[in-house]
């Protein structure tokens, strides 16, 4: 069987990326983002591997061209993302998948990422924001990772540190925060590779 995590957010642009190239190469795992829209702008898999060129990168199975959520991107190419066509790639190493936006972002005109998170069946890390409104999306989002009773791993709050909101995360949630990233002043590998590796091992 293979073993990883989905990477999902509270919101676009939270951190998934650099939080599972930080995973990828402190685990020395593969990554994998399924889906991929927006390729006229540069693409995730590609920004991995420039930060940890050590990664092994899978190709994503659907690449959409327009920044847009993926049930969108595809529709205005005249496509239709199957959900069923979407399964684990093989690999012999740890996996960390990155999902597109995050848990209720739409995929087709049924499904939502968190169906495809249900199906592909690895537990999910959280990616938040640290600061004010973290506590509510987070929740939420926890939320509906458990009515379609998805194993979670936990959080990672990425900004300044808030033990406030963490506690509240912790305490309301029910999961821990593996991880507080705070900010960096610039992303680059040097950077990432300062980073200390994950103080919590790949789920098995």
């Amino acid at each position: 069987m293979t073993r990883g995590v989905f990477v999902t957010g509270t919101d676009t642009g939270i951190g998934k990326t650099l939080v599972s190239a930080w995973l990828a190469r402190g685990w020395q795992a593969a990554y994998w983002k399924p889906i991929q829209s927006g390729m006229t702008e540069g693409t995730d898999p590609a920004w991995v591997a420039r930060m940890a060129p050590s990664v092994e990168i899978i190709p994503s199975a659907i690449e959409l061209q327009a920044p847009l959520s993926p049930h969108e991107a595809a529709r205005r190419e005249r496509r239709r993302i199957d959900l069923s066509a979407l399964v684990l790639p093989e690999t012999d190493k740890p996996l960390v998948i990155e999902g597109a936006g995050g848990a209720m972002v739409p995929i087709n005109e049924t499904a939502l990422m968190a169906d495809l998170i249900a199906r592909l069946g690895l537990p999910v890390l959280v990616v938040a924001r640290s600061g004010l409104g973290t506590i509510n999306h987070t929740l939420l989002t926890l939320e509906v990772l458990r009515r379609r009773r998805i194993p979670l791993l936990g959080v990672v709050m990425n900004g300044q540190r808030n033990p406030a909101n963490r506690q509240a995360i912790e305490h309301f949630g029910g999961v821990p925060v593996l991880a507080e990233i705070q900010p960096l002043p610039a992303v680059t590998r040097a950077m990432l590779e300062s980073l200390p590796p994950p103080a919590f091992a790949c789920p098995s």
